[in-house]
């Protein structure tokens, strides 16, 4: 599998792995609570559509609501294949961390 994901892209399918179903506004405040940041809802859409395109995620129309306008919210869900390659990521992470020396760096 392709560990090509950008930054954005592997903090919002993480953030998707939390949840067993998410939408926009929930992962905007989820992102805000992990990395004390703020992200805009289009640029969390731009990232969702790439996210499904790739098969990382899928998507589907949720209820309609009154405080909605009678319009649903779109739900998305991280697919197996989306853990799979968060996984394969965070081995590769994990496996390039291990080889830093130690001694090289002191934090102060």
């Amino acid at each position: 599998m392709s560990l090509q994901l950008g930054t954005l892209e592997e903090m919002i399918l993480i953030i998707l792995l939390m949840k067993d179903e998410t939408y926009g506004v929930e992962i905007a405040k989820e992102y805000k609570n992990q990395l004390g940041q703020s992200i805009s809802l289009p640029a969390i859409h731009v990232v969702l559509k790439r996210l499904e395109k790739k098969g990382f995620v899928n998507s589907r129309m949720g209820e309609s609501t009154p405080e909605r306008g009678g319009k649903g919210k779109r739900m998305y869900q991280a697919t197996n294949k989306g853990y799979e390659v968060a996984q394969e990521i965070q081995h590769a992470r994990t496996k390039i961390w291990s080889t830093i020396p130690k001694l090289n760096f002191s934090i102060a």
